[in-house]
């Protein structure tokens, strides 16, 4: 595909999920070749592919509220609204941001030059939909390590206090967030974002609610999940904070993203969904290497990672 030629993220509905593949492959190998030439941050970037074009195919922008916390994964993100054709000038004078940036483009609601801002922005946001009875979504994509920083935390816990839906996507790598232990951890993680156990659960809550009787047997049987629950799965900080949580998905398995997306979207409650996904996606000598985060390959190293990718 012809990235220059991307207008808007209309486009990816239309796409099935062979023709996404292939758009995740044509966007590595032009992120490639461009950061090769300009610097940027190739390996956090080539890590969010996935996980980028799976909220513009479920989502509206810019309608719907699609930012980054710090802004540097957000390459795909600008490749998907349009700006392919600038990136001969990223991170230059008068060129394409390095970062979100809201004069640059209306798909991007947020800019910030530092870690930990993207949750209290969002916060605002659904504040102001709220109270001007609007309806559009707000999708805030933070980093682990930004998650534990005291800001996220003070908004988190403003959220779970205030109720107003926010969908957080945790791009985890695995590098600070705690992950499913085993199969088994994998198994009770594929029932959260199933849409029969979602609903039992809110059902349940409704039926216990009603009266002291009610509200004991729900408190007894929360101490029996959080028992069962914190035995045999890592906790994540959100349930404790009063957010629902999903997943952890693989934030690269575009079927796994949609289907957490596509509850979160229905739910009516703040909800975080855990994406786990792998820095240099796609390259072998990239994966997992923190010395690629803001490095640009050299000739040999983009020919390398360009054939692995199985192009030029």
């Amino acid at each position: 595909m012809d990235l220059e030629k991307i207008t808007d993220p209309s486009f990816l509905k239309e796409l099935d999920i062979r023709q996404l593949n292939q758009l995740a492959d044509d966007i590595r190998k032009f992120l490639i070749n461009n950061i090769s030439k300009t610097g940027g941050h190739l390996s956090s970037n080539l890590g969010v592919v996935e996980l980028s074009i799976a909220l513009h195919y479920v989502f509206n922008s810019p309608k719907d509220k699609i930012f980054f916390d710090v802004g540097h994964q957000s390459y795909v993100h600008k490749i998907l609204t349009g700006r392919a054709g600038q990136f001969s000038t990223l991170r230059q004078y008068k060129g394409l941001s390095g970062f979100q940036k809201r004069c640059e483009s209306e798909h991007d609601p947020w800019e910030a030059g530092h870690s930990s801002t993207a949750l209290s922005g969002a916060l605002g946001m659904a504040v102001a939909r709220d109270l001007n009875h609007e309806n559009y979504h707000i999708l805030p994509v933070i980093g682990d390590a930004a998650m534990v920083g005291g800001e996220s935390l003070e908004a988190l816990n403003h959220l779970g206090s205030i109720n107003n839906k926010v969908i957080i996507i945790l791009n985890d790598n695995q590098m600070a967030i705690g992950k499913s232990v085993g199969g088994f951890g994998d198994f009770l993680s594929s029932i959260r974002i199933s849409g029969t156990y979602n609903n039992l659960k809110e059902d349940y809550r409704n039926i216990t609610s009603h009266n002291k009787i009610g509200k004991m047997i729900f408190n007894v049987s929360k101490r029996v999940k959080d028992f069962v629950k914190h035995g045999l799965i890592d906790d994540t900080i959100f349930e404790d904070f009063g957010v629902d949580y999903l997943g952890p998905v693989n934030g690269h398995d575009f079927d796994e993203i949609e289907a957490a997306v596509e509850m979160a979207k229905n739910s009516q409650k703040p909800t975080a969904i855990i994406a786990h996904t792998v820095k240099g996606k796609g390259i072998s000598f990239m994966e997992n290497e923190i010395e690629w985060h803001g490095k640009a390959p050299n000739r040999k190293e983009m020919e390398q990672a360009l054939r692995e990718l199985g192009g030029h």
